[in-house]
């Protein structure tokens, strides 16, 4: 039997089956399940041939419940099992034609999810964390739902490395990668992110700077004096840097 696309058990009160929607509408519809959805992101997955929405007389897109349905379904594929827009697209065919889309492959190991602060940016506390977490590249590949030419741009401009010795990656790899994918929506490839790599250095400078007094103090908690120091002026610099970025934007 054909797996059925997701739909009318989110709580919500369903729209009449005849009903067409907005762009705005699906977005209000889908934000609470998933809350990094946006407008551009939705267009994105229009060009894909993901969904294909009608249009008035005057070009505004109007959505039926069958494309918001089909929303769910790529944005589910793409959350809960990292798989890449292309094989979400051969899912969609096969449930199309009344088949069973091809079996999911579970994902492992899951990785730990990063600490953030209430309003969204990293916290001191998850620059301070480390794990364990070593990801062949296979599973890197996987779990970020990019392709092996991805992660090699990524790794040729210094975006992504790892580990020396081992070849594995780490959770700061598996973020960068999955971050670039979703850059990569928008059309900025991995050429287009060495300013941020630059920036990143520079302010690791900065921090190294301000920290290195510390560290080489003789009392025994020098070390973790730094290290919180470290953490702390490490969340701060993002934050400014973040908050700046919008301050400029919203002038524009």
């Amino acid at each position: 039997m054909a797996t059925a696309l997701p739909g009318g058990a989110d709580g919500r009160e369903p729209r009449p089956s005849g009903e067409l929607l907005t762009i705005g509408q699906v977005l209000d519809l889908l934000r609470p399940d998933f809350d990094s959805i946006t407008i551009p992101k939705i267009r994105f997955l229009e060009d894909k041939g993901l969904i294909k929405p009608e249009r008035t007389a005057a070009g505004y897109r109007k959505f039926s419940t069958g494309d918001v349905d089909r929303l769910r379904y790529v944005l589910t594929m793409q959350r809960d099992h990292y798989l890449p827009l292309r094989v979400i697209g051969e899912h969609l065919d096969a449930l199309d034609r009344g088949l069973e889309p091809p079996p999911i492959e579970p994902v492992v190991p899951t990785v730990p999810t990063v600490t953030l602060s209430s309003d969204g940016l990293p916290s001191p506390e998850s620059f301070a964390r480390r794990d364990n977490v070593r990801l062949s590249r296979k599973e890197l590949i996987k779990i970020a739902g990019i392709d092996e030419d991805l992660l090699a741009s990524l790794e040729q401009f210094g975006l992504v490395t790892s580990r020396s010795g081992t070849g594995h990656f780490d959770t700061d790899a598996l973020v960068i990668a999955q971050t670039a994918r979703e850059l990569a929506d928008f059309g900025l490839e991995p050429r287009h992110l060495r300013a941020f790599r630059a920036a990143a250095d520079r302010e690791v400078g900065l921090v190294e700077q301000v920290v290195a007094p510390l560290a080489r103090g003789r009392d025994a908690a020098a070390g973790a004096r730094a290290e919180d120091a470290m953490s702390q002026i490490a969340a701060l610099s993002v934050r400014l840097h973040a908050t700046l970025v919008k301050a400029g934007l919203r002038r524009r």
